[in-house]
Parts: structure tokens; sequence; C-alpha cells
């Protein structure tokens, strides 16, 4: 299951594609009619490199590509892990297109190429032209860090800025088409003539359900997965697809459009001073309140303006000192387990007309889940593992808006709206024979459930390694019977478990990973490939510490050539995580 919090780089939806293929259509139109011919060879080459978790910025690359054709100009786009420094110290023109990963870190594909960027002994660059296109969610902190890093670094070693960095939000697609159309014509300049672009390429057919069509799904199981006494909920979902024309491919993600809790629509109105239906404009139409909020706007997380508004209302002596002295840290650790009721409780004193409210809330967005079926086994339907997320805090019952959706407000009669956003990077390996090492605790077992379904779907010969693990074996053991059964018919070669509360000593997936090690390096070591799915901010990053442990230790290796190994897995897209 991926995170709560939008994904900072989900794969373009099918909208976003249409749309842009649209804009670029007309681009491509107008520079045909007034197009004369160059040699290719003679034109000049821009470098176009990319930062991304799951595709987005390497589509919006290839945009920014097909843009500068036209312009006259060779574009070469290439992802950032297959640039060495010295190729980047020759380069005269340069687009930055990148995303930023969990709190203001860069890509995985990024993170290699940007530690020698900012080390010491970079070269300098003077010579250079560059842009930066940065990807983000404002509901992070460090919003977009990742392209601000690179353009202050570029700048930094002497590089020309020759159009200013543009920072998308999650609706991004206005944005950066307007930054490439802006941009190319600056790397353009000076150049005379435009290439004959080749008219024989078809348009791209916009489909019928996108994310600003959702296709209104059917709910086939809702099943709870963990034990009644278990300190968690986790849940198996199939929801059909019959009559859309979507597919999907082990590995992708389905984004779900929720709706938010009525009662805590309700209890928001009544803490605003509001009746629930006053009529406001949104989205050129005039809607009721109380449907607004359950349908519009995110009403859980508060956003900045929101904060903002609530500390000058209240005259909060402690919350205006945070938000003056801007220490982020102490803002979180005040906010933690706070949503926007509980501040409104907090500070009763706030009202807000119905106008004012909802315009210091950002559009409700739709939450991307890690699928958990095979497209080819189950090309009708689409299943989904999800926690749901229940917590007491500030004297409250609080749940997560899609999570609890899904839970406790989808019935036979209501429609989930989704649509699916592709991961090419995150895939089973296209030669059926190479092995398979999965590392998937609680609900990032969901694409490696996939990826056993592809591979039997297939009869693929390659052997299949999973480690998984939660909090009990009796209560969180998820898909027990499934992948039992998988190791008993010889699909599942390997399964490692790790139930940290089971013992005194607590033992999680990346211990099993130690203990293992000698073979987990020999099955490396036979062109295997390693996949990680889950917590980001803690389990990825010690199995990422856990694997180069491993090899080192089995590879006799020092540290510096263990990270250099693992350096080439990820060039060689075998060391793939969808982390969150």
């Amino acid at each position: 299951m991926k995170t709560p919090h939008i994904p900072l780089d989900a794969p373009y939806s099918e909208s976003q594609r249409a749309w842009l293929s649209g804009f670029f259509a007309g681009m491509h139109t107008h520079m045909v009619q007034n197009a004369g011919s160059v040699n290719q060879a003679d034109a000049r080459l821009i470098h176009i490199l990319y930062g991304t978790q799951t595709g987005n910025a390497e589509s919006i690359a290839n945009d920014a590509a097909n843009l500068a054709k036209a312009h006259g100009l060779k574009p070469v786009v290439k992802s950032m892990d297959e640039v060495e420094i010295g190729a980047l110290a020759a380069m005269d023109y340069l687009l930055i297109i990148t995303s930023t990963y969990g709190e203001g870190e860069m890509p995985d594909n990024a993170q290699m190429l940007w530690e020698t960027v900012s080390s010491d002994s970079a070269p300098k660059l003077e010579h250079m032209k560059y842009s930066v296109l940065a990807l983000g969610d404002t509901s992070y902190d460090l919003f977009c860090q990742a392209g601000m890093e690179w353009d202050n670094r570029l700048a930094a070693l002497g590089a020309s800025r020759i159009y200013e960095r543009t920072d998308c939000d999650v609706d991004f697609e206005e944005p950066a088409a307007n930054w490439i159309s802006a941009v190319i014509p600056h790397m353009a300049e000076g150049v005379s003539t435009t290439v004959l672009v080749d008219t024989s390429v078809p348009a791209v057919e916009k489909p019928l359900y996108n994310r600003k069509n959702p296709f209104p799904a059917k709910m086939l199981v809702n099943r709870i997965l963990t034990d009644p006494s278990s300190s968690k909920e986790t849940r198996h979902y199939e929801i059909s697809i019959t009559g859309s024309g979507l597919s999907y491919e082990a590995g992708d993600a389905l984004c779900v459009v929720p709706t938010n809790c009525p009662k805590l629509v309700s209890d928001i109105i009544q803490a605003i001073g509001c009746k629930g239906d006053e009529d406001e404009p949104v989205h050129g139409e005039f809607i009721a309140l109380h449907e607004a909020l359950r349908t519009q706007f995110e009403i859980k997380l508060p956003s900045k303006e929101f904060i903002e508004e609530i500390a000058q209302r209240s005259g909060d002596q402690e919350l205006n000192g945070i938000l003056e002295t801007g220490d982020k840290d102490e803002l979180s650790k005040y906010l933690w387990g706070r949503d926007i009721l509980d501040l409104l409780l907090q500070f009763p004193d706030c009202e807000f007309s119905a106008a004012e409210f909802i315009a210091l809330l950002k559009p409700l967005q739709h939450r991307a889940y890690s699928i958990s079926s095979s497209g080819k086994m189950y090309p009708d339907s689409v299943h989904l593992t999800v926690a749901s997320v229940r917590y007491e805090s500030h004297g409250r019952d609080h749940k997560g808006v899609c999570s609890t959706f899904l839970a406790d407000l989808v019935d036979d009669e209501t429609e989930v709206r989704c649509f699916f956003t592709p991961n090419k990077v995150f895939r089973v390996p296209e030669d059926d024979s190479l092995p398979m090492i999965m590392v998937g605790p609680g609900t990032g077992v969901a694409p490696f459930r996939a990826f056993l379904q592809e591979r039997e779907f297939r009869k693929a010969s390659g052997k299949n390694w999973l480690f998984f693990g939660d909090r009990n074996a009796a209560t969180d053991f998820i898909y027990r019977e499934e992948l039992e059964a998988m190791q008993q018919s010889g699909l599942l070669t390997r399964l490692d478990l790790a139930f940290s509360r089971d013992q005194a000593e607590k033992i999680y997936v990346q211990d099993r990973m130690r203990e293992n090690g000698a073979e987990l390096f020999a099955w490396l070591e036979q062109g295997g490939y390693f996949f990680v799915c889950g917590d980001a901010y803690h389990m990825a990053k010690d199995v990422d510490k856990a694997l180069h442990d491993v090899i080192a230790e089995h590879g006799k290796l020092t540290e510096q050539q263990a990270v250099d190994y693992v350096n080439q897995l990820k060039k060689d897209k075998r060391y793939v995580r969808d982390v969150y």
C-alpha cells in the first residue's frame, strides 16, 4: 500500500497524458507548418536529465525532447544514473527535471550523480546553460527540495540559468507544459531553422477514463485480513473494472478518489459556526458547503495557509512563536496527531464564513495504492491491500481519508472512482529465468503478491524469494494460506518471516537478510533482482544498510566496493524500491 499522502512522483495519469498530448500536438502542427530542413547532425545538442522515483519526470523529459526536436535541437534524454560527472561537465545545454522523494530527498536514480555534483571536487560549469523543473507536493515541508538543490548547485558551479526554475505542485501538467514551451525557445536561441517533424506519428487517443474522469468502479470484495485481536486492521479489496477498457501491469498503482467522512464534515461545519447549506462557488458552480467539504476539499491535513490563519486569529503565543522562528521540526511536533478539526476545537473563538474556510483548503486528491494482483491473471478486477488508518489523538477518534472510505463508506451502491498510474521501473524481470528477491513487510507485500501471480501466469522458471513480516504471526500474517500454497507448489522458492513481537528481542526483515546473506548474495550474482516495498523512513533504510553489509561480507568487498556494487544494481534496474 502506498502512503496516504499524494505520491510525489506518480506517473502521468491518462488525463495528464491526453492534456499534454493535445498541447504538444498543437505545437507540433505549428512547427511543421513553419519548418525548414536542417542537418540533424549539425543541430544544437541539449541534454535532458531526469530524476524520478516511479516515472513521472521521465515522461515530462520525453515531452520536452519532442518539442526540442521541433525547434531544430538535438535532445538527448537520460536518467541521472546513466550520467557520469565527466559527461555532465561537458554539457553545454542542460534541462533538469526531478521529483522530490520523501522529506526533501533525491529520487533513487538521482542520488549517485547528486553526491558527485554536490562534492567539493565537482568541476566548474561556467560554459553551461540550464533550467530546472521541480516536481513536488506542498503538503510536505520540503516542497520541491530536490529541484531547488539542483538549481542552486548548478548556479554555484558557475552555470548560467537560462530560464527560472518552475516548481510544480500535485496538479503539475499545466505548469510543466508552460515551462517546456517557454524554456525550449531559450535553448534554441540562435538556431535559425527548425527540423521537419515526422508527421506520420499518430496522435495519442484520449482515454475515456482518467484523473479528470475517473472510472466509476464497483467493489466486489471487502475482506479483513488481520485477526480481530490484532493491533491493526488490514483489508483485502477487489474492485471491478469490467467495461472500463482499462488495463494494468503488476507493479502499477490504482488511484482512488475518496469522499470525506460525513461525521467529520458535520463536526467541522459546527466548529466554524456555519450551517452547511451555504452555497459557495467551486469550479464554476455553486455547491452547498456540506457537499463541497465532503467531495471537493482536503479537510484532514491542515494547509500552511490554514495554520497561519488560525495562529493569527487565535493570537496563540506558542503557535505564533513556532511560526515566527520557522522551525519546521517544532511545527511538526506541534501538529503531530492534530488535524483541522483539532485546531478548530482548540481555538473555538476562530469562526469562519464558508467562503473564508474554503479559501484555506486544498483540493481533495486521489490516493495511490500499490496493486496486489496481476492484470494478466485478473483482467477484469484489481486487488488492493490496505491498512485502515484509525487512531485516537487529542481526545478524538481519527480516521484516514481513503483507507476508511474504502473500509466504512463503500457499499454495493457506492462508486469507487479510480484510475491507474503505471510504474515502468517497478516490474517483474522480463527474463523469466532470473531470480527475484522481494522485501515487503506489512502491506508492502501487496505488489509482490502481484509479482508472484505474474510469474505463475507466465510460467516463469526463475526462483522467487519473499521476506515478509509484521508484529505477530498469529494476528498479522496476511495472505498466509496463499503464500504457503505458493511455497508448496514451488512458485515461492523461499519465504523468510520476521514477526517482530513474537519474541523478547525484536526481529525484522533486515535481520533475516543478514542471517541468509550468503544465499542472498549468490542470488544477486546469478543476475537476481532485488525489490523493496513499504515504509521509506525506517524499514527501507534498514534494508538498504543490510543489503550493503551482505554484499560486503559475502562478496569479500570493501565498504566502497559494496557501494559500487549496489550502485550498479540500481543502474541495471535490478535494485528497485516502491517506498512511501
